[in-house]
């Protein structure tokens, strides 16, 4: 399939955009609830936001994608302020747990979709849909001291990889792009789900016998 046929098309690209609006307002959250300066709360927006997005475009080399866009910008910084404006008990942990969910899928897809449009193997193109989806949420914990994303008993990595892979495999077998974007971001997001509900883990590592 030819590189350019690959590129996300706009729908994807504006579920992606929803994404960096949840995962921004995550790290404005995180900052209100420190009781941090709107200021503050505006830069841990930014960095949750997009941080996964620029370390990929690094990586694939790629324009970093919200430094030629300004609207990507101006969502964080806007999803910052409805947070900061809002009463707390609106943004539950419960409420931010689905929301999240969804961000997470939709933006590991959009991850691997726009890496296999700039010539990365299928491999590497599902990491970066892994670090696209993570290494916001990353910064952001690592901001505010708090364990990792990452240490997560709860499947939530795992989730980002099935939809990242899932993408990158369906496209091999030749199906249509938008296809295989919602099948693999309705799988991660599923999953995702049931890790939430189920409180669903991998097996953690025990030590020697």
């Amino acid at each position: 399939m030819p590189i350019d046929a690959l590129a996300p098309g706009p729908l994807l690209q504006l579920l992606n955009l929803f994404g960096i609006a949840v995962f921004a307002a995550t790290g404005a959250l995180a900052a209100a609830q420190r009781g941090q300066t709107l200021v503050t709360a505006a830069f841990f927006a930014l960095i949750t936001g997009v941080g996964g997005g620029t370390i990929r475009d690094l990586l694939i080399g790629a324009p970093v994608f919200w430094i030629r866009d300004a609207q990507t910008a101006a969502l964080c910084l806007g999803a910052a302020l409805v947070t900061w404006v809002t009463p707390e008990r609106w943004w539950t942990h419960r409420a931010f747990e689905w929301f999240d969910a969804v961000g997470l899928a939709i933006y590991a897809v959009y991850g691997a979709a726009k890496s296999l449009s700039f010539g990365v193997p299928p491999v590497p193109a599902a990491v970066m849909g892994v670090v696209t989806a993570c290494a916001g949420g990353i910064l952001r914990d690592m901001l505010v001291g708090e364990p990792s994303i990452l240490m997560r008993p709860e499947l939530y990595v795992t989730a980002a990889a099935l939809a990242a892979g899932l993408y990158v495999l369906l496209i091999a077998l030749g199906l249509p792009t938008f296809l295989c974007a919602l099948c693999a971001a309705g799988a991660g997001f599923l999953l995702r789900a049931a890790a939430i509900h189920w409180k669903l883990a991998l097996p953690a590592y025990r030590g020697k016998r």
